[in-house]
């Protein structure tokens, strides 16, 4: 799942011509921490309730407030994971969302991510998620699926989306209908293809499983 699918349209972003009042009174019925602040469709960084609330005229404009977490952000085309890395390793309850051009496009909150990796995990006790990393040239699902068949395994469902880090290489979201990747991660590897997530119960190295403790253990600061 990528980020442009995950955009809370209910939350919209706050101009600098808003006043602190406004922005407060927001976060208050949004029950977030943070808001971010648009000019011309671009992102200005995010107001937050702890800057906010210390000032002592709350009829000024956000144009005379310090805006903090301008460069934190994700672009459309990134993994859910990557949500959650940003909001965990900067400790904010929203992530904004920019476009190919740069562009504001909208923002995730914790309780989206949450809800997407419910979406994503779903299959606790019934299955598994992998997800493999290889260049574009290289993808096959017919390949990868007998290669997972061989292994007495179902592919339940799969999504394609791009790598956000090398332009070249795609990423491939595996449902499986097992819960022992063993097998299946050496299988893969071996025919040369490269696994950067897994999500399966009881699993040692599971990428899925200590991001999301993370981010519960983030929620209890």
């Amino acid at each position: 799942m990528i980020a442009e699918e995950l955009i809370n349209q209910m939350i919209p972003p706050l101009k600098l011509y808003d006043t602190v009042e406004k922005a407060l009174r927001w976060m208050d019925e949004f029950r977030v921490n943070e808001l971010p602040v648009s000019r011309n469709r671009k992102y200005m960084g995010l107001a937050t309730e702890t800057n906010l609330i210390e000032l002592p005229d709350r009829g000024q404009t956000l144009e005379h407030v310090k805006l903090e977490y301008q460069d934190v952000f994700v672009m459309h085309h990134q993994h859910f994971y990557d949500v959650m890395e940003a909001a965990i390793k900067n400790k904010i309850q929203v992530v904004p969302v920019l476009d190919e051009e740069e562009d504001y496009m909208g923002i995730i909150t914790i309780n989206d991510t949450l809800a997407a990796f419910g979406q994503m995990s779903a299959l606790q006790g019934q299955g598994s998620i992998l997800v493999l990393t290889m260049p574009e040239r290289d993808y096959s699902l017919s390949q990868i699926s007998r290669l997972i068949e061989e292994e007495n395994t179902k592919i339940l469902s799969a999504y394609v989306s791009p790598d956000e880090i090398d332009p070249y290489n795609i990423k491939l979201t595996l449902k499986l209908n097992t819960s022992d990747l063993t097998r299946i991660i050496a299988t893969l590897e071996r025919f040369e293809y490269r696994v950067t997530a897994q999500f399966q119960d009881g699993a040692k190295y599971d990428v899925g499983r200590d991001r999301l403790d993370m981010l519960f253990k983030y929620l209890d600061i």
